[in-house]
Protein backbone atom coordinates (compact mmCIF):
# COMPACT_ATOMS: atom_id res chain seq x y z
CA UNK A 1 0.00 0.00 0.00
CA UNK A 2 1.09 3.56 -0.56
CA UNK A 3 0.26 6.09 2.14
CA UNK A 4 -3.04 7.41 0.67
CA UNK A 5 -4.26 3.84 0.17
CA UNK A 6 -3.25 2.91 3.71
CA UNK A 7 -4.92 5.98 5.16
CA UNK A 8 -8.14 5.48 3.18
CA UNK A 9 -8.31 1.82 4.18
CA UNK A 10 -7.89 2.67 7.86
CA UNK A 11 -10.62 5.33 7.62
CA UNK A 12 -12.95 2.73 6.09
CA UNK A 13 -12.13 0.03 8.66
CA UNK A 14 -10.42 -2.20 6.12
CA UNK A 15 -7.20 -4.20 6.69
CA UNK A 16 -3.92 -2.34 6.23
CA UNK A 17 -0.32 -3.40 5.77
CA UNK A 18 0.56 -1.26 8.78
CA UNK A 19 -1.19 1.22 11.02
CA UNK A 20 -0.97 4.72 9.50
CA UNK A 21 0.42 7.53 11.64
CA UNK A 22 0.49 11.32 11.71
CA UNK A 23 0.31 14.06 14.37
CA UNK A 24 -2.14 16.89 14.82
CA UNK A 25 -0.36 20.26 14.46
CA UNK A 26 2.59 18.38 12.99
CA UNK A 27 3.71 21.45 11.02
CA UNK A 28 4.62 23.75 13.86
CA UNK A 29 7.03 25.37 16.26
CA UNK A 30 8.78 22.18 17.44
CA UNK A 31 10.31 21.92 13.95
CA UNK A 32 13.44 24.03 13.34
CA UNK A 33 12.60 24.29 9.64
CA UNK A 34 9.18 25.72 10.53
CA UNK A 35 10.74 28.23 12.91
CA UNK A 36 13.13 29.26 10.14
CA UNK A 37 10.17 30.13 7.91
CA UNK A 38 8.39 32.01 10.71
CA UNK A 39 11.44 34.20 11.30
CA UNK A 40 10.54 36.03 8.10
CA UNK A 41 6.74 36.03 8.12
CA UNK A 42 3.87 36.39 10.58
CA UNK A 43 1.38 33.58 11.13
CA UNK A 44 -1.51 34.96 9.10
CA UNK A 45 0.73 35.84 6.15
CA UNK A 46 2.08 32.29 6.25
CA UNK A 47 -1.48 30.94 6.11
CA UNK A 48 -2.30 33.19 3.15
CA UNK A 49 0.84 32.54 1.07
CA UNK A 50 0.28 29.25 -0.80
CA UNK A 51 3.93 28.63 -1.59
CA UNK A 52 4.91 28.95 2.08
CA UNK A 53 1.84 27.12 3.41
CA UNK A 54 2.60 24.19 1.11
CA UNK A 55 6.26 24.27 2.16
CA UNK A 56 5.52 23.97 5.87
CA UNK A 57 2.72 21.43 5.27
CA UNK A 58 5.30 19.14 3.65
CA UNK A 59 7.98 19.52 6.33
CA UNK A 60 6.72 16.68 8.59
CA UNK A 61 6.38 14.36 5.60
CA UNK A 62 9.94 15.04 4.56
CA UNK A 63 11.38 14.76 8.08
CA UNK A 64 9.34 11.88 9.56
CA UNK A 65 7.58 10.09 6.69
CA UNK A 66 4.12 10.46 8.23
CA UNK A 67 1.21 8.88 6.37
CA UNK A 68 -0.92 12.03 6.25
CA UNK A 69 -0.08 15.63 5.41
CA UNK A 70 -2.51 18.19 6.83
CA UNK A 71 -2.57 21.49 4.98
CA UNK A 72 -1.19 24.41 6.97
CA UNK A 73 -3.92 26.91 7.79
CA UNK A 74 -6.08 28.01 10.71
CA UNK A 75 -9.66 27.14 11.64
CA UNK A 76 -10.62 30.83 11.72
CA UNK A 77 -9.73 31.50 8.08
CA UNK A 78 -13.33 30.97 6.84
CA UNK A 79 -14.66 33.07 9.73
CA UNK A 80 -12.55 36.00 8.58
CA UNK A 81 -13.92 35.49 5.07
CA UNK A 82 -17.45 35.68 6.49
CA UNK A 83 -16.78 39.25 7.60
CA UNK A 84 -15.36 38.88 11.12
CA UNK A 85 -11.96 40.62 11.32
CA UNK A 86 -9.35 38.64 13.28
CA UNK A 87 -6.03 39.59 14.78
CA UNK A 88 -3.46 36.95 15.72
CA UNK A 89 -1.14 37.85 18.58
CA UNK A 90 0.93 36.15 21.26
CA UNK A 91 -2.25 35.58 23.30
CA UNK A 92 -3.98 33.89 20.37
CA UNK A 93 -6.72 35.09 18.02
CA UNK A 94 -8.87 38.08 18.91
CA UNK A 95 -12.08 39.15 17.19
CA UNK A 96 -12.79 42.83 17.66
CA UNK A 97 -16.54 42.53 17.02
CA UNK A 98 -17.97 39.55 18.95
CA UNK A 99 -21.33 38.16 17.89
CA UNK A 100 -23.98 38.85 20.52
CA UNK A 101 -27.24 39.54 18.62
CA UNK A 102 -29.28 38.69 15.54
CA UNK A 103 -28.02 41.87 13.90
CA UNK A 104 -24.46 40.69 14.44
CA UNK A 105 -25.28 37.36 12.78
CA UNK A 106 -26.90 39.18 9.87
CA UNK A 107 -23.63 41.05 9.21
CA UNK A 108 -21.91 37.77 8.34
CA UNK A 109 -22.18 36.20 4.90
CA UNK A 110 -21.51 32.76 3.44
CA UNK A 111 -18.36 33.23 1.37
CA UNK A 112 -17.39 31.67 -1.91
CA UNK A 113 -14.30 29.74 -0.79
CA UNK A 114 -12.63 29.79 -4.20
CA UNK A 115 -13.05 33.55 -4.45
CA UNK A 116 -12.52 34.57 -0.83
CA UNK A 117 -10.07 31.95 0.48
CA UNK A 118 -8.27 31.01 -2.75
CA UNK A 119 -4.92 30.75 -0.94
CA UNK A 120 -6.13 27.68 0.97
CA UNK A 121 -7.16 25.93 -2.24
CA UNK A 122 -3.91 26.83 -3.96
CA UNK A 123 -1.91 25.55 -0.97
CA UNK A 124 -3.79 22.25 -1.23
CA UNK A 125 -3.14 21.97 -4.97
CA UNK A 126 0.55 22.74 -4.54
CA UNK A 127 0.92 20.29 -1.67
CA UNK A 128 -0.91 17.50 -3.48
CA UNK A 129 1.29 17.97 -6.55
CA UNK A 130 4.48 17.59 -4.54
CA UNK A 131 3.30 14.71 -2.31
CA UNK A 132 3.14 12.16 -5.14
CA UNK A 133 1.43 9.55 -2.90
CA UNK A 134 3.99 9.87 -0.10
CA UNK A 135 1.15 10.86 2.24
CA UNK A 136 -2.59 11.38 2.16
CA UNK A 137 -3.51 15.04 1.92
CA UNK A 138 -5.86 16.11 4.72
CA UNK A 139 -7.87 19.31 4.62
CA UNK A 140 -9.64 20.67 7.67
CA UNK A 141 -12.06 23.13 9.14
CA UNK A 142 -13.39 24.13 12.49
CA UNK A 143 -16.90 22.83 13.16
CA UNK A 144 -19.78 25.28 13.51
CA UNK A 145 -20.00 25.21 17.32
CA UNK A 146 -16.29 25.76 17.87
CA UNK A 147 -16.25 28.59 15.34
CA UNK A 148 -19.33 30.07 17.00
CA UNK A 149 -17.55 29.91 20.35
CA UNK A 150 -14.67 31.98 18.99
CA UNK A 151 -17.07 34.44 17.37
CA UNK A 152 -19.17 34.95 20.49
CA UNK A 153 -16.31 34.94 23.00
CA UNK A 154 -14.17 37.20 20.84
CA UNK A 155 -11.29 34.72 21.11
CA UNK A 156 -10.36 31.77 23.25
CA UNK A 157 -11.98 31.20 26.63
CA UNK A 158 -11.54 29.28 29.87
CA UNK A 159 -15.21 28.85 30.72
CA UNK A 160 -17.09 29.78 27.49
CA UNK A 161 -19.50 31.87 29.54
CA UNK A 162 -20.47 34.18 26.67
CA UNK A 163 -21.41 31.46 24.17
CA UNK A 164 -23.13 29.37 26.84
CA UNK A 165 -25.04 32.40 28.04
CA UNK A 166 -26.23 33.01 24.48
CA UNK A 167 -27.09 29.32 24.17
CA UNK A 168 -29.34 29.39 27.24
CA UNK A 169 -30.76 32.91 26.96
CA UNK A 170 -31.03 33.40 23.19
CA UNK A 171 -30.96 29.94 21.58
CA UNK A 172 -32.50 31.19 18.33
CA UNK A 173 -29.65 33.66 17.86
CA UNK A 174 -27.11 30.90 18.36
CA UNK A 175 -29.05 28.62 15.99
CA UNK A 176 -28.97 31.31 13.30
CA UNK A 177 -25.22 31.70 13.75
CA UNK A 178 -24.65 27.95 13.68
CA UNK A 179 -26.78 27.53 10.55
CA UNK A 180 -24.81 30.22 8.72
CA UNK A 181 -21.53 28.70 9.86
CA UNK A 182 -22.71 25.25 8.76
CA UNK A 183 -23.39 26.58 5.26
CA UNK A 184 -20.02 28.34 5.13
CA UNK A 185 -18.04 25.36 6.43
CA UNK A 186 -19.86 22.97 4.08
CA UNK A 187 -18.87 25.09 1.09
CA UNK A 188 -15.33 25.43 2.43
CA UNK A 189 -14.71 21.70 2.87
CA UNK A 190 -16.23 20.88 -0.51
CA UNK A 191 -13.84 23.36 -2.13
CA UNK A 192 -10.94 21.71 -0.29
CA UNK A 193 -11.98 18.32 -1.64
CA UNK A 194 -12.11 19.76 -5.16
CA UNK A 195 -8.62 21.21 -4.62
CA UNK A 196 -7.17 17.78 -3.82
CA UNK A 197 -7.86 16.97 -0.17
CA UNK A 198 -8.19 13.21 0.29
CA UNK A 199 -9.83 13.46 3.73
CA UNK A 200 -11.23 16.28 5.84
CA UNK A 201 -10.82 16.62 9.59
CA UNK A 202 -13.54 18.60 11.35
CA UNK A 203 -12.26 20.16 14.56
CA UNK A 204 -15.03 20.71 17.10
CA UNK A 205 -12.50 21.18 19.86
CA UNK A 206 -14.84 23.02 22.21
CA UNK A 207 -17.89 20.78 21.75
CA UNK A 208 -16.57 18.74 24.67
CA UNK A 209 -17.34 21.74 26.90
CA UNK A 210 -21.07 21.10 26.40
CA UNK A 211 -23.13 18.77 28.52
CA UNK A 212 -24.48 15.91 26.37
CA UNK A 213 -27.98 17.23 25.71
CA UNK A 214 -26.60 20.64 24.73
CA UNK A 215 -24.10 18.91 22.44
CA UNK A 216 -26.96 17.04 20.79
CA UNK A 217 -28.93 20.27 20.36
CA UNK A 218 -26.26 22.80 19.36
CA UNK A 219 -23.28 20.89 17.95
CA UNK A 220 -24.24 17.49 16.64
CA UNK A 221 -26.72 18.44 13.86
CA UNK A 222 -24.35 21.03 12.45
CA UNK A 223 -21.45 18.60 12.55
CA UNK A 224 -23.62 16.06 10.73
CA UNK A 225 -24.46 18.56 7.98
CA UNK A 226 -20.78 19.30 7.33
CA UNK A 227 -19.85 15.62 7.47
CA UNK A 228 -22.58 14.74 4.97
CA UNK A 229 -21.14 17.34 2.59
CA UNK A 230 -17.64 15.89 2.96
CA UNK A 231 -18.87 12.37 2.29
CA UNK A 232 -20.77 13.55 -0.81
CA UNK A 233 -17.36 14.55 -2.16
CA UNK A 234 -16.29 10.90 -1.93
CA UNK A 235 -13.69 11.31 0.83
CA UNK A 236 -13.73 10.37 4.53
CA UNK A 237 -14.70 12.76 7.31
CA UNK A 238 -12.76 12.73 10.59
CA UNK A 239 -14.42 14.33 13.63
CA UNK A 240 -12.40 15.56 16.60
CA UNK A 241 -13.67 16.92 19.91
CA UNK A 242 -11.48 17.41 22.94
CA UNK A 243 -12.80 15.71 26.11
CA UNK A 244 -15.10 13.58 23.96
CA UNK A 245 -15.92 10.78 26.39
CA UNK A 246 -19.29 12.18 27.62
CA UNK A 247 -20.51 12.69 24.04
CA UNK A 248 -18.83 9.78 22.22
CA UNK A 249 -21.95 7.81 21.29
CA UNK A 250 -23.57 10.96 19.95
CA UNK A 251 -20.45 11.75 17.91
CA UNK A 252 -20.72 8.29 16.33
CA UNK A 253 -24.23 9.19 15.14
CA UNK A 254 -23.00 12.16 13.07
CA UNK A 255 -21.98 9.90 10.19
CA UNK A 256 -18.26 10.56 10.62
CA UNK A 257 -16.04 7.86 9.14
CA UNK A 258 -13.43 8.39 11.87
CA UNK A 259 -13.64 9.66 15.44
CA UNK A 260 -10.45 11.29 16.68
CA UNK A 261 -10.23 10.54 20.40
CA UNK A 262 -8.36 12.42 23.11
CA UNK A 263 -6.16 10.70 25.71
CA UNK A 264 -8.81 10.72 28.46
CA UNK A 265 -10.61 7.76 26.90
CA UNK A 266 -9.15 4.31 26.30
CA UNK A 267 -9.46 3.32 22.66
CA UNK A 268 -10.76 -0.17 23.48
CA UNK A 269 -13.57 1.45 25.45
CA UNK A 270 -14.21 3.87 22.58
CA UNK A 271 -14.40 0.91 20.19
CA UNK A 272 -16.88 -0.90 22.43
CA UNK A 273 -19.05 2.15 23.03
CA UNK A 274 -19.33 2.99 19.32
CA UNK A 275 -19.98 -0.61 18.28
CA UNK A 276 -17.35 -0.49 15.58
CA UNK A 277 -19.40 1.97 13.53
CA UNK A 278 -16.45 4.33 13.10
CA UNK A 279 -12.73 4.00 12.71
CA UNK A 280 -10.70 5.60 15.49
CA UNK A 281 -7.82 8.04 15.48
CA UNK A 282 -5.52 8.85 18.38
CA UNK A 283 -4.97 9.00 21.19
CA UNK A 284 -1.54 9.46 22.83
CA UNK A 285 -1.23 12.30 25.34
CA UNK A 286 0.98 14.94 23.65
CA UNK A 287 2.81 15.37 26.97
CA UNK A 288 4.12 11.80 26.65
CA UNK A 289 6.29 13.10 23.81
CA UNK A 290 7.95 15.57 26.18
CA UNK A 291 9.75 12.65 27.85
CA UNK A 292 12.03 10.17 26.08
CA UNK A 293 11.83 8.14 22.87
CA UNK A 294 11.38 4.98 24.94
CA UNK A 295 8.39 6.39 26.84
CA UNK A 296 6.96 7.72 23.59
CA UNK A 297 7.21 4.31 21.89
CA UNK A 298 5.54 2.63 24.88
CA UNK A 299 2.66 5.13 24.78
CA UNK A 300 2.20 4.65 21.03
CA UNK A 301 2.26 0.87 21.35
CA UNK A 302 -0.32 1.02 24.14
CA UNK A 303 -2.65 3.06 21.93
CA UNK A 304 -2.24 0.66 19.01
CA UNK A 305 -2.81 -2.38 21.19
CA UNK A 306 -5.92 -0.83 22.70
CA UNK A 307 -7.42 0.16 19.34
CA UNK A 308 -6.54 -3.01 17.45
CA UNK A 309 -5.00 -3.15 13.96
CA UNK A 310 -8.14 -2.53 11.90
CA UNK A 311 -9.73 0.89 11.64
CA UNK A 312 -7.10 2.80 13.59
CA UNK A 313 -4.91 5.79 12.72
CA UNK A 314 -2.18 6.43 15.27
CA UNK A 315 -2.19 10.08 16.32
CA UNK A 316 -2.07 12.28 19.38
CA UNK A 317 -5.06 13.17 21.53
CA UNK A 318 -4.44 16.86 20.75
CA UNK A 319 -1.82 18.90 18.92
CA UNK A 320 1.89 18.21 19.29
CA UNK A 321 3.44 20.65 21.76
CA UNK A 322 6.06 23.26 20.76
CA UNK A 323 8.70 21.92 23.18
CA UNK A 324 8.49 18.34 21.89
CA UNK A 325 11.99 16.90 21.24
CA UNK A 326 12.51 15.86 17.64
CA UNK A 327 13.74 12.47 18.83
CA UNK A 328 10.37 11.80 20.46
CA UNK A 329 8.44 12.87 17.38
CA UNK A 330 10.65 10.51 15.34
CA UNK A 331 10.03 7.72 17.85
CA UNK A 332 6.26 8.23 17.71
CA UNK A 333 6.14 7.85 13.95
CA UNK A 334 8.62 4.96 13.94
CA UNK A 335 6.56 3.13 16.56
CA UNK A 336 3.79 2.46 14.03
CA UNK A 337 6.22 0.83 11.61
CA UNK A 338 7.97 -1.18 14.29
CA UNK A 339 4.68 -2.37 15.72
CA UNK A 340 3.47 -3.52 12.32
CA UNK A 341 6.78 -5.11 11.37
CA UNK A 342 6.78 -7.07 14.62
CA UNK A 343 3.59 -8.75 13.44
CA UNK A 344 1.72 -7.78 16.60
CA UNK A 345 -1.95 -7.71 15.79
CA UNK A 346 -1.45 -7.70 12.03
CA UNK A 347 -2.84 -10.32 9.68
Amino acid sequence: MNAPERFAAACAGRPVDRIPVWMMRQAGRYLPEYRAVREHVDFLTLCKTPELAAKVSLQPVERFGVDACIVFSDILIPVEAMGAPIEFGDAGPRLAQPIRSSADVDRLHVPDPDAETPFVMEALRRTRAVLDNRAALVGFSGAPFTLAAYLVEGGGSKNFAAVKSLMYAEPRVLDALLAKLSDAVSEYVAAQAAAGAQAIQIFDTWAGELEPSAYERFAMPYQAAVIERVKRCGIPAILYANNCSPILERMARTGANVLSVDWRLDLAEARARTGGRCALQGNVDPCALLSTPEVTIAAARAAMQSAGPIGHILNLGHGILPKTPLACAHAFVAAAREYSESGVGMG
